[in-house]
């Protein structure tokens, strides 16, 4: 079994110390750190995929996200960005009718360390409080979440509030979720779409850089 499939089964199996130890250990092989943490979301993906099935409960929720946060602060001096550095605002926020929060906590922790300014607007995000948000902090971007199938249409009704409040063109939208895939993106009309946080912290940095147009 590899470190990271050690890693993988730590998660699984709640083992806070046997993960700090095989991340410190990875770390100390210079593995990625981002791989490190991509990881740790398979992990964190697969227990909230257990916790809708039933097999997990909110308390194993909790400790996954404890430890999660754990990783997170061993990684986070491995990143390469000094907190002072502020890239851009982000407001971000799950959705009206959605309180899930993992996956967004995930990419905000990412965007922290590459040294974004966060606005994190929680959970149950009404259309109302993204277009507040963005005339209260001038992001450049936006981020919507959700784990919900019929958040879907709530994302698509906040990017048609964005535009109806004429704030589309001041903003990138990046959208991410367990349930969406292209056809949704396609629906909803986001700048990007990801699943991924790592890949989502490089969409933001291309769209501040302009090189992401889609």
């Amino acid at each position: 079994m590899s470190s990271q499939e050690k890693l993988l089964d730590a998660f699984l199996n709640m083992d806070e110390s046997s993960a700090r130890q095989i991340v410190k250990s990875l770390l100390d092989d210079s593995v990625d750190p981002f791989e490190i943490l991509e990881v740790c979301r398979g992990g964190m993906l697969a227990i909230g995929k257990r916790f809708e099935s039933g097999e997990f409960f909110l308390s194993e929720m909790i400790m996954a996200a404890e430890i999660f946060k754990q990783v997170t602060e061993l990684v986070k001096p491995h990143l390469g960005n000094s907190p002072s550095e502020s890239k851009g605002t982000v407001v971000i926020g799950t959705v009206s009718g959605d309180v899930h929060d993992i996956g967004k906590n995930i990419f905000v922790s990412l965007l922290e360390v590459g040294g974004f300014r966060i606005v994190d607007l929680g959970v149950d995000v009404s259309q109302e409080r993204f277009v507040e948000a963005i005339r209260e902090y001038h992001p450049e971007v936006v981020g919507m979440s959700c784990l919900l199938s019929n958040s879907i249409e709530e994302m698509k009704l906040a990017v048609d509030a964005i535009t109806e409040a004429g704030l589309r063109d001041k903003v990138k939208i990046i959208i991410g979720g367990g349930r969406l895939e292209d056809d949704a993106a396609e629906y909803i009309k986001p700048d990007a779409y990801t699943d991924n946080a790592a890949q989502g912290v490089k969409i933001c940095l291309e769209f501040l850089r302009g090189e992401k147009n889609e």
